[in-house]
């Protein structure tokens, strides 16, 4: 979409559902605790995948896991499991299910020990969007590392350093919006 503000990410253009998705949310930043989580787990089921497979289930992801409310989803036992396995609208990975699962769990430990998840994510860059200085767009950063290894040490799955990058730019943790982008500056 060219217009007087510039040109929108060139990653954005040709599918209006990944259009929409960069226009309305991708690098908006995210501050309640259980929207952060929920995009997490999104981003988790995205490893070895495109984001536009991911984003064009995501209402299937929704349903399947009752909005990833992470009280809910804790619960979930092996029937959960097999209903989730069975379940077309969604990635099928036992895996990744169970660590879904066990990320609602980690988070719910959080929780429980005081420790907000928005509060945790944000106090690495004291609330502040980082924007990204020009240039290419780096798949992780040290960073996403550090934060990886911190979400690991609490129990978390599928939160490796890329997976971890990539949910820091759709959440608005990093802001990777190219320059000339209008929605760079919103």
């Amino acid at each position: 979409m060219a217009n007087e503000a510039g040109q929108r990410c060139a990653w954005a253009e040709g599918d209006p559902l990944m259009s929409a998705y960069h226009d309305n949310e991708w690098g908006v930043p995210v501050r309640e605790s259980k929207a952060l989580f929920a995009k997490l787990i999104l981003d988790g089921f995205q490893a070895g995948l495109s984001w536009r497979t991911i984003l064009y289930r995501r209402d299937g992801f929704l349903r399947a896991f009752e909005g990833f409310d992470p009280e809910v989803l804790a619960r979930y036992g092996e029937s959960d499991v097999a209903r989730l396995l069975g379940d077309a609208g969604i990635i099928r990975s036992r895996a990744k299910i169970n660590g879904a699962i066990g990320n609602a769990k980690a988070y719910l430990a959080m929780a429980e020990g005081g420790e907000d998840f928005a509060t945790f994510i944000w106090n690495y860059t004291r609330g502040e969007t980082i924007f990204h200085p020009g240039g290419d767009v780096p798949a992780k950063t040290a960073l996403s590392e550090r934060i990886s290894a911190d979400l690991k040490k609490r129990g978390f799955k599928f939160v490796g350093p890329v997976i971890v990058y990539a949910w820091m730019q759709a959440v608005g943790i990093v802001n990777d919006h190219a320059h000339d982008c209008p929605w760079r500056l919103r």
